[in-house]
């Protein structure tokens, strides 16, 4: 079983040859690919040269070269070891991939591992693994490993961290390969879930398990969202209960939670039919109290946690996210519909609740009729009825539509 190493050999040639000789002292084969655009002065194969890495992300490395523009290169190199390691796995030649680097080695690497499936190993040990990791995880199951020290020599610290990577790596690929997934034709449905949505989403998923469907259930927290979107991309899923769609206020208010303007989009664009709430779009999330920025004072705040600050979102706001719903509707390619909850859209949007306003989410409700299967429930979102007739009309939507 083949552990791929993907890394800039100009610069870290001999902590890659080290790598290399640990997996195979543990007995795995190793491809190396340069994705650096200097030349590499190392002593050991180089599996696939820089320059077919630069021809695989549409570039020429002397041009890259010549040019002189460090991000430039990265961005090519970084679409050339995917490529390459798209063809490689292809070919059954991939069991886990190996990267260690600085901000630009690391930003290949994310890149490159990407477009991998979900469940095969991808490692980075990186600087960057002590700050925020995101632009190198995105939305996909990468393990990040903090260097500790710069990645600069074998030392008696980076020794011990690299071993550990090679290790994982090592372990991960045997377990990878090993693995037997457990056989089943349950059509799989994504789902949405936030904690104050969570009611609704059990009940639904219950109901759905019931009709024979696998259901996979994201937290929606920005990656949440994403990771969703990309699964209905991929043609993953039969159906998308997108019962919790709050994602979309934090992208439009300017939260911490935001899964970019492109939420709520694939299902539409790649002919996945789904059903679609508006969960949670009463509040916009931030992080602790004092985080909340100062033009938000005078709005109604909730203290959800100490990591946590909750703003309801107003009526504007909620006709705003209404159409923008209706609108990422229109035109999908599979049949979509929309459920709207009367007695309101979160746990804290209930009677006697912090963010109960009727009046912002009629405003909401007004701008989601514009979609011609819109469904009004007199329930709170959060009453198990409302989540089974969701997950109902999901089990209609993907039996007319096979």
């Amino acid at each position: 079983m083949t552990v791929v190493l993907i890394g800039t050999l100009d610069t870290k040639g001999h902590e890659y040859g080290w790598l290399r000789d640990r997996l195979i002292e543990l007995g795995r084969d190793v491809v190396v690919i340069d994705a650096g655009t200097g030349e590499p002065g190392v002593s050991y194969p180089v599996d696939v040269p820089n320059d077919r890495v630069a021809a695989a992300g549409g570039a020429d490395l002397a041009a890259l070269r010549a040019a002189g523009d460090r991000g430039a290169a990265v961005t090519a190199m970084g679409e050339g070891a995917a490529a390459v390691l798209a063809d490689l796995h292809a070919r059954s030649r991939v069991a886990a991939v190996l990267a260690v680097g600085g901000s630009g080695g690391s930003s290949i690497a994310a890149r490159a591992v990407r477009d991998l499936p979900i469940g095969l190993p991808k490692i980075i040990v990186s600087t960057m693994a002590s700050g925020d990791v995101s632009p190198y995880v995105g939305a996909k199951d990468v393990t990040i490993m903090y260097s500790v020290v710069d990645v600069a020599g074998v030392n008696r610290v980076s020794r011990a961290i690299l071993g550990n990577a090679a290790a994982a790596a090592s372990g991960m690929a045997l377990a990878y390969r090993e693995q037997r997934p457990e056989a089943s034709d349950r059509p799989l449905v994504g789902a949405t879930m936030f904690g104050v949505t969570t009611p609704a989403v059990d009940a639904a998923r219950d109901r759905l398990e019931e009709l024979g469907y696998e259901v996979l259930v994201f937290h929606a927290t920005g990656a949440g969202g994403r990771a969703m979107e990309g699964l209905a991309a991929s043609g993953m899923l039969a159906g998308v209960l997108d019962l919790t769609t709050t994602e979309l206020a934090d992208d439009l208010v300017g939260g911490v939670l935001s899964a970019g303007p492109d939420r709520l989009t694939a299902a539409a664009r790649h002919g996945v039919p789904q059903v679609v709430a508006p969960g949670a779009l009463d509040m916009v999330n931030f992080g602790p109290r004092d985080s909340v920025p100062a033009r938000f004072e005078g709005r109604t705040l909730y203290v959800h946690n100490p990591a946590v600050t909750l703003m309801r979102t107003t009526r504007e706001e909620m006709a705003e996210l209404g159409r923008r719903v209706a609108a990422k509707l229109a035109g999908a390619r599979a049949p979509a519909a929309v459920f709207v909850p009367a007695r309101g859209v979160s746990a804290l949007d209930a009677e006697g609740m912090p963010f109960h306003d009727p009046e912002a989410d009629e405003a909401c409700f007004d701008a989601l009729a514009a979609h011609p299967d819109t469904v009004r429930l007199d329930l709170h979102i959060n009453d198990p009825e409302f989540g089974r007739a969701m997950a109902g009309r999901l089990h209609e939507l993907i039996g007319g539509h096979r």
